[in-house]
């Protein structure tokens, strides 16, 4: 079994216990439920990092790796509006860039990393969309 697919399969099962539990009801009275999350709470940053990141939050700037989850979201926005196989795998290429620099700026686990587009698997679904439209 790849790695690929025990991490979809442990992340089924995680799924599946998670809403089993919210039909039990036990998640419906958790301390601080219903209260606005305290997005002041610094605890899970490092401590060399935090007056870094108080700065900058108090400039009204996000911190790097989420300046580029944020230009990841925005180049897959603009992936799912072009029409042009050149231009998509353009962007394709783009977004697996910052993925990749955003994957080497973690020191974390690397089940946590972004996954790359491919742009193999993104061409067969364009294939499969239009010989469905032509079987219509």
């Amino acid at each position: 079994m790849s790695k690929n697919n025990v991490l979809a399969a442990l992340e089924r099962v995680a799924e599946k216990r998670i809403n089993e539990s919210i039909q039990r009801g036990e998640f419906d009275n958790l301390p601080g439920s219903g209260k606005p999350l305290n997005l002041e709470d610094d605890r899970q940053i490092p401590d060399d990092l935090r007056l870094a990141y108080k700065v900058l939050r108090n400039a009204d700037c996000l911190p790097p790796e989420l300046e580029l989850k944020k230009e990841i979201r925005t180049a897959e926005e603009l992936l799912r509006s072009l029409k042009d196989e050149s231009a998509k795998y353009r962007q394709i290429k783009k977004i697996n860039y910052l993925i990749m620099k955003l994957n080497t700026m973690r020191n974390g686990s690397v089940q946590w990393e972004e996954k790359q587009l491919y742009y193999e698997k993104m061409v067969d679904q364009v294939g499969a969309r239009r010989r469905s439209k032509k079987q219509r």
